[in-house]
C-alpha cells in the first residue's frame, strides 16, 4: 500500500514541482530557507495524502500546508524572540551578494502586506497562475482575485513609496 501511495503522490507532485518551488521561494523570503519549507510541506502532505479529496486540488493542498508550516515557524520564531531580550534581526538565508537592492526592498515590502493580498500577488506575478487558477486555489471568485491583485499592487506601491521617503530622509540627514 505504501508503495502505491508513494507512486501516486509523486505522480501528482512532479508536474507541479516548479510552480510549488517558485511559490515557496517567494513566500519564505527572509523567514526560512525555501528548501526547508518544501521538505516540511511535502512530508506533511505525504502524511495527509489520504485526506486529499481531488487530484485537481493537489497544488492547492500543498499551498495551504506550506502557508501553515510557515506561519507555525514564524510563530515559534516570534515566541523565541520574545523570550530573549535582544532585538530581532531579519536574516535573508537566500541572499546572494549580487542580489539587487530593489529586489530586496520588494520582498521586504511584500512581507509588510496583508496576507491575502500578498498571497494573490505571489500566485499571479511570481508563480504565474491565471486568475481562474488562483480563484480555485483560494476558494473565491475571479472578481475577488482581481480586486485582491489591485489592492495588493496599491498596498505595495504605498509601502515602497513610504520606504523610499524614509531612505531619502536618511540620505539627507547623513549628508549634513
Amino acid at each position: 500500500m505504501s508503495k502505491k501511495k508513494q507512486i501516486a503522490f509523486l505522480a501528482l507532485y512532479e508536474p507541479v514541482h516548479e510552480k510549488f518551488e517558485r511559490f515557496c521561494r517567494a513566500r519564505v523570503y527572509g523567514d526560512m530557507d525555501h528548501k526547508d519549507l518544501i521538505n516540511e510541506t511535502l512530508l506533511k502532505a505525504y502524511e495527509k495524502f489520504d485526506t486529499l479529496k481531488s487530484e485537481q486540488a493537489f497544488l492547492s493542498f500543498l499551498f495551504s500546508i506550506a502557508v501553515r508550516v510557515l506561519a507555525n515557524s514564524n510563530r515559534k520564531k516570534k515566541e523565541e524572540t520574545n523570550m530573549s531580550s535582544g532585538a530581532y534581526a531579519v536574516k535573508d538565508v537566500n541572499s546572494d551578494t549580487s542580489l539587487r537592492t530593489e529586489v530586496t526592498m520588494l520582498y521586504e515590502a511584500m512581507r509588510l502586506m496583508d496576507e491575502k493580498y500578498r498571497e494573490s500577488l505571489i500566485l499571479f506575478e511570481i508563480t504565474g497562475f491565471s486568475i481562474k487558477e488562483i480563484a480555485e486555489i483560494q476558494a473565491t471568485s475571479e472578481s475577488n482575485v482581481k480586486q485582491r491583485l489591485r489592492r495588493a499592487r496599491l498596498q505595495l506601491k504605498h509601502i515602497l513609496s513610504d520606504a523610499q521617503m524614509v531612505n531619502n530622509r536618511k540620505e539627507v540627514e547623513h549628508a549634513k
